[in-house]
């Protein structure tokens, strides 16, 4: 769900910098000073203007993701809720990443892209962010590292395990600057975890869904609690830890004591159509805590989104498309107890009379909400701890 969006985490969402091969030589050797890594081999530059970035993100957006693929990922989003349907992910991923126009770390080059026009405040901190990257790829592979993830959510958790780490090196570094540490100055973590995302500063980040903000802005700003939470544990051990184990959820990145105890991310089983005759399945995954917060924090409250997200143990979707045209998508979520699932059902109610235009209802029980949009007809279903709905059907009795 997020793979084309990933693409957009791989560049920082800051400013352009230059720099000179001592600024490069002096923070690597703070970098293996922190880490205990050092570096293996010389890191190569290259530089671009912005009018170069932008077609570079293109080709590589058309390398990494096929229109298929962007189709699905697109299409999801919107029968999930997240974005309206004229959304159109791929213009606004790459209008978001021009807009930042920040240096940024090819992991599939092993090459350091600086931008060539003025440097600005930021120079020195966004150079120690994409340094850290191109250490951490000598010694841990990141393109390995994200690939073996196949997992939504547990795609974004990795993420968050690169870019988090990197952030927190980055402000690790200023505060040694200053004769400090995260250890003995967590404000300046705190001030480092915000993500500015001011209308006059950025424009179209500030436009954007809130499901596109959060899934550019949660890698860096639960990544570098999430670090610091480990450091503090763990100490330099803390980062081959998170690669050699990596975290499974977002869940795990936003509450670190969660992935310390191991809790893993439950398989609850999918909603079934009465017949798949005709239809294909068009995209599948997972939907974690991350995703649950982001629809209650949208169609709810901020106060519903604290309250149910964190109960959150698994989550799955499914869409399939008919060959006459219609697109239904199966969803399944499962919480820590009964009564979280229940109100879980009840909120999801309001998401599904707030994400359509028009709806009809048919069936409003204790365990079951059932009726009609423009989307088709929709059944969901409390039991236990299990919430499921089948959305986009052709009937009423289309669902099991």
């Amino acid at each position: 769900m997020r793979r084309f969006l990933a693409l957009a985490l791989l560049v920082l969402l800051w400013r352009p910098i230059h720099a000179s091969d001592g600024d490069i030589r002096t923070i690597l050797a703070d970098l293996a000073e922190i880490t205990g890594w050092k570096a293996t081999r010389t890191i190569r530059q290259e530089s671009m203007d912005r009018d170069a970035l932008r077609r570079y993100l293109e080709k590589r957006m058309r390398e990494a993701v096929k229109p298929k693929e962007l189709r699905a990922e697109e299409l999801t989003i919107k029968k999930l809720g997240f974005v309206p349907q004229d959304f159109d992910l791929k213009k606004t991923t790459i209008d978001l990443l021009t807009e930042q126009a920040a240096a940024f770390y090819d992991y599939r080059k092993k090459k350091l892209f600086l931008l060539s026009w003025s440097p600005s405040a930021m120079e020195r901190p966004l150079l120690v962010h994409e340094l850290a990257h191109a250490l951490a790829d000598q010694h841990v592979h990141l393109e390995r590292f994200i690939k073996r993830e196949s997992n939504d959510d547990g795609a974004i958790a990795r993420m968050a395990v690169m870019e988090g780490q990197a952030s927190w090196l980055m402000a690790e570094h200023l505060a040694r600057q200053s004769g400090q540490s995260l250890k003995t100055a967590p404000a300046m973590l705190e001030m480092m975890a915000r993500a500015d995302t001011s209308a006059e500063q950025f424009p179209v980040l500030a436009k954007a869904p809130l499901y596109i903000q959060e899934s550019l802005l949660f890698p860096y700003t639960a990544g570098i609690r999430f670090q610091n939470a480990l450091y503090q544990e763990l100490g330099r051990a803390a980062f081959a830890e998170v690669f050699r184990k990596p975290p499974l959820s977002s869940q795990q990145i936003i509450h670190p004591d969660l992935y310390r105890k191991g809790l893993k991310p439950t398989s609850p089983r999918l909603p079934e159509l009465v017949s798949t005759r005709g239809y294909r399945v068009l995209a599948e995954g997972s939907i974690g805590e991350l995703d649950h917060s982001i629809l209650l924090r949208q169609y709810a409250s901020q106060d519903a989104a604290g309250r149910v997200a964190p109960s959150w143990r698994g989550g799955a979707y499914r869409l399939m498309e008919h060959k006459a045209g219609p697109i239904a998508l199966l969803y399944v979520s499962e919480w820590a107890d009964a009564e979280t699932a229940a109100e879980f059902f009840r909120l999801y109610q309001q998401v599904l009379r707030k994400k359509w235009q028009r709806v009809e209802i048919a069936l409003e029980a204790n365990d079951r909400f059932a009726g009609k949009s423009e989307d088709g007809y929709f059944l969901v279903r409390w039991q236990g701890v299990s919430v499921t709905s089948v959305e986009g059907m052709r009937s009423p009795s289309e669902a099991r």
